[in-house]
């Protein structure tokens, strides 16, 4: 949910959403990175901009906020689509479909949400849904790729210490899709495995990944459910 729907009105004219491909470990490091910060208020982006950009750290300003939301969520959503993907043992081909594809449904989503197409086009949206998407650096890439193998997602929570936000987000993706009549294929398949695989037993997964089961049968059938469901 957006932001602007959970703060007092009297909040709003100062909200700002800062998004983008920026692993922290490597921004700690001082390797250059860019992000954007949205907002309505031209002041307030302007004042994050001057106070957190420096000569690694590029920080653009825009102002659609919805846009900058929708793909910082999004995205964290065809990130376990593509480690589940890998950790099945599907190739780049697969990748590039699932990040393709899947940058069609951020941009459906996000436009029946009322924001800006372009924004899906820059950092907010395909900049940070390539990077999550195409590191084990991602926490949401490594859920994936480790459901697929065979673990469930208290076993993956317990034994990394880390927040997936991708598996809760992806349930609130499919209940805004569904009230918006916004079809979205992959991000659907992902809701479905994180569903299924929460109290799945190891023995249970394993043999969902194997296509004889509920659970990450649906990675296995990638090449139907993700190539010939995609819609134009």
């Amino acid at each position: 949910m957006p932001a602007r729907d959970e703060l007092p009105g009297k909040f709003h004219r100062y909200l700002a959403a800062l998004s983008g491909p920026s692993f922290a470990a490597e921004v700690a490091l001082g390797q250059p990175t860019s992000v954007l910060v949205a907002s309505k208020n031209k002041a307030v982006a302007t004042t994050i901009q001057r106070a957190m950009s420096d000569s690694a750290f590029r920080v653009y300003t825009g102002s659609d906020v919805i846009g900058a939301e929708m793909g910082g969520a999004v995205k964290n959503v065809l990130a376990i689509a593509c480690g589940a993907a890998a950790g099945h043992g599907l190739g780049s081909n697969t990748a590039a479909l699932i990040m393709t594809r899947g940058l069609k449904e951020m941009t459906k989503l996000a436009m029946a949400k009322g924001a800006q197409p372009a924004t899906m086009m820059g950092l907010a949206g395909m900049g940070d849904l390539v990077l999550t998407c195409s590191s084990s650096k991602s926490r949401n890439y490594t859920v994936g790729f480790k459901v697929a193998q065979g673990h469930t997602l208290e076993e993956i929570t317990s034994s990394t210490g880390a927040v997936a936000e991708g598996v809760r987000t992806a349930i609130s993706i499919h209940d805004l899709a569904q009230q918006l009549g916004v079809e979205l294929p992959l991000c659907e398949a992902v809701t479905a495995c994180t569903r299924s695989c929460t109290a799945a037993s190891p023995s249970r997964t394993r043999s969902s990944i194997s296509g004889r089961g509920p659970c990450l049968g649906r990675v296995r059938r990638l090449r139907g459910d993700f190539s010939f469901r995609m819609g134009s």
